[in-house]
């Protein structure tokens, strides 16, 4: 119990200074730029009390829970497939694979950033855009990227072919979309890459790493947030130019039945 104060008191310290800058900006920009004063002092004190409560606790469980989890079932799954094959090839590690698409998913679709740019895109747009559209599309995207990043991870290969191969398709599909979608597109890959989905994937990768013969943590453990990142604006891109090809075809039809 005393251990679990000091580590709570320590998380707090450091997160009461990381903060600290934020709110000293805010508040000076406020007072002395602006020359207004602060509204509603008692919410704004309360918020920045739950504020820091809120990220020490947060910190504290991704130390206690989720990067070991990571590893844990990074650990657990590599030597269930070291013991089917003995030898390092790549179709051994298909629970790899898929356990890494399954928690890309999964951590994306809870990522509060992302459903806070999903609710804004569905506002701004009148509902052109749905939310939960915009979360499926993203999550499917970190789902193939965490998934081929793993892969990358047990074969060695070098990161910078997936990436740049990525960034080009990225590239010939924003010429192929609409200038409405590629700025929310864009923005969905950065977004992702937030407090739930990077300290799990983060962890899964620097797990496989660490039990994959011949791979180095420091080496081919990092990357996988690339992957988080790029192949979410890939997936939303291709789903906008789906959906614009799709109703284009549906409204050709509609036109050649009604002429005679």
């Amino acid at each position: 119990m005393r251990e679990s104060l000091i580590i709570f008191g320590e998380t707090l310290l450091y997160t009461l200074r990381d903060v600290t800058p934020i709110v000293v900006i805010l508040v000076v920009f406020q007072l002395g730029v602006l020359r207004r004063g602060l509204p509603n002092i008692t919410g704004i004190a309360t918020g920045s009390v739950m504020v820091l409560l809120g990220l020490a606790l947060f910190l504290i469980g991704l130390e206690q829970a989720l990067f070991p989890i990571g590893e844990t079932m990074a650990r657990q799954l590599t030597e269930e497939a070291g013991a089917l094959a003995g030898a390092v090839r790549w179709e051994d590690y298909w629970l790899v694979y898929l356990f890494a698409a399954a928690i890309g998913f999964a951590t994306t679709v809870a990522e509060p950033a992302l459903i806070a740019v999903g609710l804004k895109a569905e506002e701004v747009s009148g509902g052109a855009v749905s939310a939960w559209g915009l979360r499926i599309a993203v999550a499917l995207g970190v789902a193939a990227g965490v998934s081929l990043g793993c892969f990358r991870i047990v074969t060695g290969t070098p990161l910078p072919w997936y990436i740049v191969a990525a960034y080009i398709v990225v590239i010939v599909q924003t010429y192929l979309s609409s200038r409405t979608i590629v700025p929310l597109a864009y923005d969905s890959g950065g977004v992702t890459t937030s407090t739930v989905t990077v300290p799990v994937v983060a962890a899964l990768g620097l797990g496989l790493a660490a039990n994959v013969p011949g791979r180095s943590p420091l080496i081919d453990g990092f990357g996988l947030i690339a992957f988080a990142s790029v192949f979410p604006i890939m997936s939303v891109l291709g789903y906008a130019i789906t959906a614009e090809r799709v109703e284009r075809w549906r409204k050709r039809r509609e036109r050649q039945e009604v002429q005679p």
